[in-house]
Protein backbone atom coordinates (compact mmCIF):
# COMPACT_ATOMS: atom_id res chain seq x y z
CA UNK A 1 0.00 0.00 0.00
CA UNK A 2 1.76 3.28 -1.27
CA UNK A 3 1.98 6.12 1.11
CA UNK A 4 0.12 9.11 1.16
CA UNK A 5 1.63 12.46 1.51
CA UNK A 6 0.41 16.18 1.79
CA UNK A 7 1.99 16.37 -1.65
CA UNK A 8 -1.51 14.90 -2.41
CA UNK A 9 -4.24 17.22 -2.76
CA UNK A 10 -7.60 16.74 0.02
CA UNK A 11 -10.54 15.19 -2.65
CA UNK A 12 -7.58 12.57 -3.67
CA UNK A 13 -6.62 11.54 -0.35
CA UNK A 14 -10.30 10.51 0.29
CA UNK A 15 -10.99 9.35 -2.75
CA UNK A 16 -8.02 6.80 -1.52
CA UNK A 17 -8.80 6.58 1.66
CA UNK A 18 -12.74 5.83 1.27
CA UNK A 19 -11.79 3.04 -0.85
CA UNK A 20 -9.00 1.83 1.62
CA UNK A 21 -11.82 1.29 4.56
CA UNK A 22 -14.51 -0.24 1.57
CA UNK A 23 -12.10 -2.85 0.99
CA UNK A 24 -12.88 -4.52 4.52
CA UNK A 25 -15.06 -6.62 4.30
CA UNK A 26 -17.80 -7.32 6.86
CA UNK A 27 -15.69 -9.73 9.45
CA UNK A 28 -12.69 -7.14 9.05
CA UNK A 29 -15.40 -4.43 9.87
CA UNK A 30 -16.79 -6.22 12.84
CA UNK A 31 -13.50 -7.05 14.52
CA UNK A 32 -12.09 -3.82 13.84
CA UNK A 33 -14.94 -2.47 15.65
CA UNK A 34 -14.49 -4.95 18.91
CA UNK A 35 -10.70 -3.49 18.91
CA UNK A 36 -12.09 0.09 18.56
CA UNK A 37 -13.99 -0.35 21.33
CA UNK A 38 -11.78 -2.32 23.63
CA UNK A 39 -8.66 0.47 23.17
CA UNK A 40 -11.68 3.48 23.81
CA UNK A 41 -12.93 1.72 26.97
CA UNK A 42 -9.47 2.03 28.86
CA UNK A 43 -9.70 5.81 28.05
CA UNK A 44 -10.49 7.99 31.76
CA UNK A 45 -11.70 10.32 29.64
CA UNK A 46 -14.73 8.02 28.86
CA UNK A 47 -14.58 5.89 31.63
CA UNK A 48 -15.42 9.20 33.87
CA UNK A 49 -17.97 10.77 31.14
CA UNK A 50 -21.12 11.56 31.86
CA UNK A 51 -22.11 13.13 28.25
CA UNK A 52 -20.88 11.39 24.88
CA UNK A 53 -21.40 12.02 21.44
CA UNK A 54 -20.63 9.36 19.16
CA UNK A 55 -21.88 8.59 15.74
CA UNK A 56 -23.69 5.82 13.18
CA UNK A 57 -21.23 4.58 10.90
CA UNK A 58 -21.40 5.14 6.94
CA UNK A 59 -19.91 3.96 3.88
CA UNK A 60 -17.39 2.09 5.62
CA UNK A 61 -16.46 3.90 8.47
CA UNK A 62 -15.52 2.26 11.35
CA UNK A 63 -18.15 1.38 14.37
CA UNK A 64 -18.08 2.59 17.34
CA UNK A 65 -21.71 1.60 18.37
CA UNK A 66 -20.97 -1.64 20.48
CA UNK A 67 -19.48 0.93 22.85
CA UNK A 68 -23.25 2.11 23.50
CA UNK A 69 -24.45 -0.53 26.06
CA UNK A 70 -20.88 -0.02 28.02
CA UNK A 71 -21.87 3.81 28.11
CA UNK A 72 -25.42 3.18 29.41
CA UNK A 73 -24.78 0.64 31.95
CA UNK A 74 -22.09 3.58 33.54
CA UNK A 75 -25.16 5.91 33.55
CA UNK A 76 -23.40 8.23 31.00
CA UNK A 77 -25.78 9.58 28.65
CA UNK A 78 -25.34 9.17 24.65
CA UNK A 79 -25.67 12.00 21.97
CA UNK A 80 -26.14 11.68 18.16
CA UNK A 81 -24.87 14.60 15.67
CA UNK A 82 -28.01 16.20 13.58
CA UNK A 83 -27.20 18.65 10.75
CA UNK A 84 -28.89 21.87 12.42
CA UNK A 85 -32.01 23.22 11.04
CA UNK A 86 -31.22 26.83 9.24
CA UNK A 87 -27.90 26.98 10.23
CA UNK A 88 -25.22 26.15 7.67
CA UNK A 89 -22.75 23.44 7.94
CA UNK A 90 -22.92 22.78 11.59
CA UNK A 91 -24.34 20.45 13.93
CA UNK A 92 -26.31 19.70 17.37
CA UNK A 93 -25.89 16.88 19.71
CA UNK A 94 -28.69 15.08 20.26
CA UNK A 95 -29.70 12.65 23.17
CA UNK A 96 -30.61 9.04 21.80
CA UNK A 97 -32.54 6.35 23.40
CA UNK A 98 -33.55 2.83 21.99
CA UNK A 99 -37.06 4.84 21.20
CA UNK A 100 -35.41 7.43 19.44
CA UNK A 101 -37.44 7.75 16.02
CA UNK A 102 -34.81 7.92 13.24
CA UNK A 103 -35.02 9.91 9.53
CA UNK A 104 -32.73 10.07 7.12
CA UNK A 105 -30.81 13.44 6.59
CA UNK A 106 -30.25 15.31 3.09
CA UNK A 107 -27.12 13.11 3.20
CA UNK A 108 -29.00 10.38 3.02
CA UNK A 109 -27.32 9.99 6.74
CA UNK A 110 -29.55 8.63 9.59
CA UNK A 111 -30.03 10.90 12.73
CA UNK A 112 -32.36 11.98 15.41
CA UNK A 113 -36.17 12.94 14.36
CA UNK A 114 -36.03 16.46 15.57
CA UNK A 115 -39.95 16.54 15.19
CA UNK A 116 -39.35 14.14 18.32
CA UNK A 117 -35.60 14.68 19.68
CA UNK A 118 -35.25 18.21 18.46
CA UNK A 119 -36.64 20.10 21.66
CA UNK A 120 -33.68 22.01 23.34
CA UNK A 121 -33.98 19.73 26.41
CA UNK A 122 -33.25 16.76 24.06
CA UNK A 123 -30.29 18.82 23.37
CA UNK A 124 -26.78 19.71 24.94
CA UNK A 125 -24.37 22.62 23.58
CA UNK A 126 -21.06 21.17 22.29
CA UNK A 127 -19.13 23.03 25.27
CA UNK A 128 -21.27 20.82 27.74
CA UNK A 129 -20.23 17.57 26.21
CA UNK A 130 -17.79 15.68 28.13
CA UNK A 131 -16.62 13.53 24.94
CA UNK A 132 -16.89 13.46 21.16
CA UNK A 133 -16.10 10.90 18.85
CA UNK A 134 -15.42 12.00 14.88
CA UNK A 135 -15.06 9.85 12.17
CA UNK A 136 -12.13 10.46 9.97
CA UNK A 137 -11.60 9.89 6.77
CA UNK A 138 -7.45 10.08 7.50
CA UNK A 139 -5.00 10.88 10.47
CA UNK A 140 -1.20 10.98 10.58
CA UNK A 141 1.10 10.55 13.26
CA UNK A 142 1.16 13.96 14.50
CA UNK A 143 -2.50 14.06 15.03
CA UNK A 144 -3.70 16.04 11.81
CA UNK A 145 -6.99 14.96 11.04
CA UNK A 146 -8.91 14.29 7.16
CA UNK A 147 -12.83 15.11 7.57
CA UNK A 148 -15.44 14.37 5.38
CA UNK A 149 -14.89 17.88 3.81
CA UNK A 150 -18.34 19.74 4.62
CA UNK A 151 -16.49 20.95 7.46
CA UNK A 152 -19.21 20.29 10.03
CA UNK A 153 -17.56 19.10 13.26
CA UNK A 154 -14.76 21.83 12.49
CA UNK A 155 -17.57 24.47 12.50
CA UNK A 156 -19.53 23.34 15.16
CA UNK A 157 -16.38 22.39 17.42
CA UNK A 158 -14.34 25.73 16.36
CA UNK A 159 -14.64 26.60 20.14
CA UNK A 160 -12.68 24.33 21.42
CA UNK A 161 -8.95 25.72 19.45
CA UNK A 162 -9.66 29.01 21.22
CA UNK A 163 -10.91 29.11 24.47
CA UNK A 164 -10.45 28.27 28.38
CA UNK A 165 -13.56 27.74 29.23
CA UNK A 166 -15.62 24.49 29.08
CA UNK A 167 -14.75 21.86 26.33
CA UNK A 168 -15.15 18.47 25.38
CA UNK A 169 -12.10 15.74 24.72
CA UNK A 170 -12.20 15.52 20.92
CA UNK A 171 -11.09 11.76 19.80
CA UNK A 172 -11.08 11.34 16.18
CA UNK A 173 -11.46 7.22 15.78
CA UNK A 174 -10.61 5.32 12.11
CA UNK A 175 -9.32 1.98 10.95
CA UNK A 176 -5.69 1.56 11.04
CA UNK A 177 -5.34 1.36 7.28
CA UNK A 178 -6.55 5.37 6.80
CA UNK A 179 -3.53 6.35 8.50
CA UNK A 180 -1.00 8.22 6.39
CA UNK A 181 2.69 9.41 6.31
CA UNK A 182 1.90 13.10 6.31
CA UNK A 183 -1.80 15.26 6.45
CA UNK A 184 -1.75 18.87 5.13
CA UNK A 185 -3.18 20.80 8.07
CA UNK A 186 -5.52 23.86 7.42
CA UNK A 187 -5.66 26.89 10.42
CA UNK A 188 -9.97 25.88 10.36
CA UNK A 189 -8.91 21.75 11.18
CA UNK A 190 -10.28 21.60 14.70
CA UNK A 191 -7.17 19.66 16.76
CA UNK A 192 -7.97 16.35 18.48
CA UNK A 193 -6.82 16.06 22.01
CA UNK A 194 -6.13 11.76 20.71
CA UNK A 195 -6.68 9.67 17.66
CA UNK A 196 -8.19 5.95 18.42
CA UNK A 197 -8.06 3.56 15.84
CA UNK A 198 -8.19 -0.64 16.09
CA UNK A 199 -4.56 -1.01 16.90
CA UNK A 200 -3.22 2.32 18.60
CA UNK A 201 -4.08 5.79 20.86
CA UNK A 202 -1.75 8.64 19.16
CA UNK A 203 -1.88 11.50 21.96
CA UNK A 204 -0.64 14.53 20.64
CA UNK A 205 -1.26 15.91 23.67
CA UNK A 206 0.18 13.46 26.18
CA UNK A 207 -1.28 15.15 29.08
CA UNK A 208 -4.88 13.72 28.19
CA UNK A 209 -5.73 10.39 28.72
Amino acid sequence: MAPLTASDDRPALRRELRRRRRTLDARAQRLASMALVHQLMQLSSLRYARHVALYLPERGEIDPTPLIDWLHQRGTRVYLPVLRPLVENRLWFVHWRPDTRMVLNRFRITEPDLRQSGHRIRRLPPWAMDVVLMPLVGFDAQGHRLGMGGGFYDRTLAFASKTCGPRPTLIGVAHNCQQVEQLPHQPWDVNLDMIVSDRQVLRPHPATS
